[in-house]
């Protein structure tokens, strides 16, 4: 079924549309949750939370790209329970994974207007476009899928070294890239 036949039934109210959503995009959501949960559990309640966000916002919203939309979803729900479980305990992957982006990215929250963070995704959208296609897939399987970086070789064929080397360049070219735009650090 694509994606338009998805949103019609969701606009339509039809609870058809979650098994179709589950078989389509069921396993994608699922590696999401996982690699940032590790925890099967959690990751099927995660899994659950995300069908019945999608079924709330799709009246609201019309999705153009349904696979970014559900992931979005997905990845938010994984991280506010992540953080919800994870008081005392972390998961390494996530917790480095977003340390090492800490220097480029502050995440310190401020009353910024909607402009602002269009501006802000924006820049950084461009940024990773402007990135070949293997930088930017390493990028975003490190911060976006929380991949290991063993995982990341593994996918790539490339040594930890080169993996690492990649990211840090990136992180530092992003900073840069956000300074230029006048975005703070």
């Amino acid at each position: 079924m694509d994606d338009k036949a998805l949103i019609d039934l969701y606009w339509a109210r039809d609870e058809e549309a979650i098994k179709e959503t589950t078989k389509k995009y069921g396993r994608l959501c699922s590696y999401i949750a996982n690699n940032i949960l590790k925890n099967i559990e959690d990751c099927e309640e995660c899994l659950n939370d995300t069908y019945f966000a999608v079924w709330n916002a799709i009246p609201i919203q019309r999705p153009h790209r349904f696979s970014i939309f559900i992931s979005r979803i997905t990845r938010n729900l994984a991280l506010k329970k992540w953080e919800y479980l994870s008081a005392a305990k972390r998961n390494p992957s996530a917790v480095l994974s977003l340390d090492e982006l800490g220097d480029c990215v502050s995440g310190t929250f401020s009353v910024e207007s909607e402009i602002e963070n269009k501006r802000i995704e924006g820049t950084i959208a461009t940024f990773l476009w402007e990135q070949g296609y293997e930088k930017r897939n390493i990028f975003v399987r490190r911060y976006w899928y929380f991949d290991s970086i063993e995982a990341i070789c593994k996918s790539t064929g490339f040594s930890q070294s080169k993996v690492k080397s990649i990211l840090y360049e990136m992180r530092l070219k992003l900073r840069k890239c956000l300074e230029s735009g006048g975005i703070e650090v």
